[in-house]
């Protein structure tokens, strides 16, 4: 079985080759990003995580506290069902759920999309997993990882892939998280991260099990 980073290299060069014009736009992005360290903000290992409640696609809400007194929490946050690099990144988290719930803990992944639209049927909502909505990114904000979409990309999104976020994301048109992950013990404090503003870059869950391998 492949693993996720040869599956979304796979899927950049894809890209590269059907819209190289694109990609370049992306990368000169991404660079501009990193040189001003985007991302940097970030909730850090040994930093308490913040609280948040937010709602599941039935619009029941799910809090923090709650999710870690179950265990240690693997908490990721995605840009959203349309995003094709989203969902190879928790595709391969969904083939590995069995062995984090063995290693006793929970996943758990956020987005801003509309709990009672867009997210209600899609290849992520139909995972095994609990999805929760963070419309207004307020907690995406909190966690230092909130990304004002740049225009060049807001129009790619707009023009090339018919996709309107301020609807998906219920009148949220410009912000989207970095993609991220945490993992958080059951006292609150973040363990392990990984946050890249490259949207085309995931962790491996190979290093999530690791960490909660260790842990345990």
């Amino acid at each position: 079985m492949k693993t996720l980073k040869e599956q979304t290299e796979a899927k950049i060069a894809a890209g590269r080759q059907a819209n190289p014009d694109f990609m370049k736009g992306v990368d000169d992005i991404i660079r501009k990003a990193k040189a001003f360290q985007q991302g940097d903000d970030a909730i850090q290992v040994g930093q308490k995580a913040p609280a948040f409640e937010l709602p599941n696609a039935e619009g029941k809400l799910g809090s923090l506290d709650t999710l870690l007194a179950k265990g240690p929490l693997v908490l990721t946050f995605y840009r959203g069902s349309w995003c094709p690099y989203c969902n190879l990144q928790l595709s391969a988290l969904q083939a590995r759920l069995d062995e984090i719930h063995a290693l006793g803990a929970t996943l758990v992944a956020i987005s801003p999309q509309v709990p009672d639209g867009s997210m209600s049927k899609n290849e992520i909502t139909e995972m095994d997993f609990t999805v929760l909505s963070d419309q207004d990114a307020k907690t995406a904000s909190q966690y230092g990882i909130a990304w004002e979409v740049p225009a060049f990309l807001k129009e790619h999104m707009r023009v090339d892939r018919d996709l309107d976020l301020e609807t998906i994301n219920n009148g949220n048109s410009s912000i989207l998280p970095i993609p991220a992950t945490f993992i958080i013990g059951q006292d609150g404090i973040v363990l392990w991260n990984y946050v890249n503003v490259d949207y085309r870059t995931r962790s491996e869950p190979e290093e999530i099990i690791d960490v909660l391998k260790n842990m345990s």
